[in-house]
């Protein structure tokens, strides 16, 4: 199990510590759940009035809340909270986590035509295809599958069962948990004569660097260009990208979002969950989607943008909303008034 002093991880984060600069942390946790050896953080003011009664060593805080944390024991004052626990984290998780061995596993597939670097690992069951090419210290997990021409980047790491289809690529330090599928099939057929004709889909798929892809996402291949995923996107569980969408760069989406064939992302963009962008429609940079909206239009301005009756600027949904809620009632009065009317 990893610890570290305090004096560790301030000098890490570059923080302020105020307390014993050797009292030994073991774990990060919740203000609730913890003990004396564990260090834990306020990002949001809801919860500053539990400081005084967590049992954590340490506290990290933003400028604020320096003396009250301080009041009941060692407390890092950081600028921003949240982003030194994201820090911190990472560092933590990087000290935790058993490294994995370089090598290909004996009962891995690697065909004499693939190129894998000596400092990557390639899992148990692994299959990697001709003309593919495995990164310095990438990670391929047990039953992945990397077809052939595709490319995975240096220190990507690729959980167990990540199919990663012929041509597509991922750039440096991405991750993508379990059950990934990138490089199907986009949905892609013509109509003809009460049925439907496969589009064959020969475009790939392109991933940046430092992108995160959660479990059982997909990201469908081009039908003639390729999908693009650019640097610092982050997506949730159970995403789905159809084919030729374009995402740009740090954009994030939460779980169950779907982004359907040939819209465009700009970067900077978030989209809720369970939210829905329609084929062919544009979104600019800074553009935020609330959680099961439905995007009908393309977005030209940054800002926030929620609802299904149809989409609009949150304030102008908000209104409507509000309407919408007193509508019954609204329609009672006017039967009431046209009754009196002679």
């Amino acid at each position: 199990m990893a610890h570290a002093t305090l004096s560790e991880i301030a000098a890490h984060l570059g923080a302020k510590l105020i307390g014993d600069p050797a009292l030994l942390i073991d774990r990060i946790g919740s203000l609730a759940g913890a003990a004396p050896t564990t260090i834990s953080f306020v990002a949001n003011p809801r919860y500053a009035s539990q400081l005084a009664s967590t049992h954590a060593g340490c506290v990290i805080v933003g400028p604020a809340l320096r003396d009250a944390a301080a009041a009941r024991g060692a407390v890092i004052v950081a600028d921003d909270p949240y982003l030194a626990y994201a820090r911190l984290s990472q560092w933590w998780a990087a000290r935790d986590r058993p490294a994995a061995a370089a090598g290909v596993h004996a009962s891995a597939v690697v065909d004499a035509l693939a190129s894998v670097a000596h400092s990557a690992s390639v899992g148990a069951l692994a299959v990697i295809e001709a003309g593919a090419v495995v990164g310095e210290g990438a990670q391929i997990g047990p039953h992945c599958v990397i077809g052939a021409h595709a490319r995975v980047g240096a220190h990507t790491r690729l959980a167990a069962r990540v199919t990663l289809a012929a041509g597509c690529s991922i750039g440096e330090r991405g991750i993508v948990h379990s059950g990934a599928v990138i490089g199907a099939d986009g949905f892609g057929f013509a109509p003809a004569e009460g049925r439907w004709e496969k589009i064959e889909q020969l475009g790939a798929v392109r991933i940046g660097n430092d992108v995160e892809i959660g479990a059982n996402t997909c990201i469908d291949r081009g039908a003639l260009e390729d999908t693009v995923i650019e640097d610092g996107v982050k997506l949730d569980n159970l995403v789905q990208i159809g084919h030729n969408v374009h995402v740009g760069a740090h954009t994030a989406m939460a779980g169950c979002a779907g982004v359907a064939g040939s819209a465009v992302i700009g970067a900077h963009c978030t989209v809720g969950g369970g939210a829905i962008v329609l084929g062919h429609l544009s979104l600019a940079d800074h553009v935020h989607i609330s959680a099961a909206s439905v995007v009908m239009r393309s977005i030209r301005e940054p800002g926030q943008y929620s609802g299904v009756f149809p989409i609009a600027d949150n304030a102008s949904w908000e209104k409507n909303a509000a309407t919408l809620r007193q509508l019954h009632a609204l329609r009672d009065r006017l039967r009431a008034l046209e009754k009196k009317t002679p």
